[in-house]
């Protein structure tokens, strides 16, 4: 063996497992952008139709290749380039795609030296900066517009841009910040945020904007689950009638037929909310999950209170709270409604097991009335056919003793002889045919 080989150093000798770099790489899939202000994000998120996602990836790929970057590899989920004066983020979700453009905000100088005034947020309409080419994957579902600039100092000031009947006001990371909005669409049709910058840094900043976008995307598409519960309500209302009905013939019902009947509109029952539960499981658990990670990232901006303003969270607690209520409770019906079917079904293929039960004992009973009324049948008919046999028997016998009598050589009277082998003749008639039914009996 050669001791001079030295081994290669690291855990680079060893063979990786196939989905190390997937893992380790998991944690750093979105990083946070490293941002400060004054600087405007533009954030869309598009459904992405069945078989679309392919041609969305070429499409960025394409647009990387035209700015001189390359684009996205074919396994890449994530994918930032420069574009224009800022940056353009592409990112692939389970069933939705984001674009997010970001970069510097043109605005006057503030007051004092302070940096950009609000006044920027009265400019003009910004439109998407994608060019006219942009094809988008699938329809719009989220358009946000957020502009992190400096505290100006009046708090007033900024709150006066929103909607006072949906206004939104909240510290984030201790007082480091504060973001408002009152999730209307404005003229471009995208929700407005605005965060003011307290003594934030590049990090802290780039996490903030980040998780503040999340909400908004997550928002709106938990929401998605609520139009699939209000269509569906009526349907499962339906089956909830339906068996109540069928709850209380169960109650009345009596006979196979009728158990049968019941038992058959309970499978239709089921087989109809079956249909409805392959119909919005998905809808429905995904609405779920989006309502999580909205309240999650809640509790990572830390939120605080405003005095004289509501909290986004007691916002969407209050607007978005019953709609994943209904989304939720429509969820938990189809389930205890399945459970309620099952026992209903279990009930009635018992009972219909019972009924089954009682016709097979019917059955038999009848069936061993008539075995015992064909034996008593078959031993009258034994008895019958050991008389006819033992009487052509002696017949016979009486024509050989009239026969012998002829010739001459019976010393007594043929009609004697006859008469005394009556006996012997019934008697071994007998014994042959009860030989022969113990002979049949032992072989079945």
């Amino acid at each position: 063996m050669d001791q001079t080989a030295a081994p290669p150093p690291g855990s680079r000798a060893f063979e990786p497992h196939p989905l190390r770099g997937a893992v380790l790489g998991e944690i750093h899939a979105r990083p946070f952008r490293l941002v400060s202000p004054p600087r405007v994000f533009l954030h869309y998120a598009f459904e992405v139709v069945r078989g679309a996602s392919k041609p969305d990836r070429v499409f960025f790929d394409g647009l990387c290749r035209a700015q001189g970057q390359a684009g996205p590899g074919p396994s890449a989920r994530h994918h930032v380039i420069g574009f224009g004066p800022g940056t353009l983020k592409w990112e692939r979700h389970a069933e939705f795609t984001t674009y997010s453009w970001d970069g510097p905000l043109a605005a006057a100088a503030g007051e004092g030296g302070r940096g950009p005034g609000l006044s920027v947020l009265g400019q003009e309409p910004i439109g998407h900066p994608f060019g006219a080419e942009f094809v988008p994957p699938g329809p719009l579902l989220v358009a946000v517009r957020l502009d992190l600039v400096p505290h100006p100092g009046d708090l007033a000031e900024a709150v006066a841009l929103f909607d006072p009947t949906s206004l939104c006001v909240a510290h984030c990371y201790g007082e480091s910040a504060i973001a408002i909005t009152d999730f209307r669409q404005d003229g471009d049709g995208r929700t407005r945020i605005l965060v003011l910058d307290r003594g934030l840094n590049a990090q802290q900043a780039g996490a903030l904007v980040q998780r503040l976008l999340e909400i908004e995307t997550y928002r709106t598409l938990a929401l998605l689950g609520l139009p699939e519960a209000q269509r569906v309500g009526p349907e499962v209302r339906r089956i909830e009638r339906d068996l109540v009905d069928i709850n209380g013939q169960i109650r009345a019902s009596n006979g196979l037929e009728a158990n049968r009947k019941l038992l058959d509109d309970i499978s239709k029952l089921t087989a109809d909310l079956g249909a409805v539960a392959a119909e919005t499981s998905y809808r429905f658990g995904a609405s779920r999950a989006y309502d999580e990670i909205v309240h999650d990232r809640l509790k990572a901006i830390h939120e605080g209170h405003v005095p004289g303003y509501g909290t986004w969270s007691s916002f969407l607690d209050r607007r978005t709270g019953p709609a994943m209520r209904t989304v939720r409770m429509t969820g938990d019906r189809m389930e205890d409604l399945s459970e309620k079917l099952a026992r209903a079904a279990q009930l009635l293929r018992t009972r219909v097991d019972i009924d089954l039960e009682q016709q097979n004992r019917d059955l038999l009973e009848s069936m061993n009335r008539r075995a015992r009324q064909q034996l008593r049948l078959q031993q009258t008919v034994e008895g019958l056919s050991v008389a006819a046999i033992s009487y052509y028997v002696i017949g016979l016998v009486g024509y050989l003793f009239k026969a012998i009598k002829e010739i001459g050589h019976l010393p007594f009277d043929p009609l004697v002889a006859t008469g005394l082998a009556v006996p012997v003749v019934l008697l071994l008639v007998w014994w042959v045919v009860r030989s022969i039914r113990a002979a049949h009996g032992d072989e079945h």
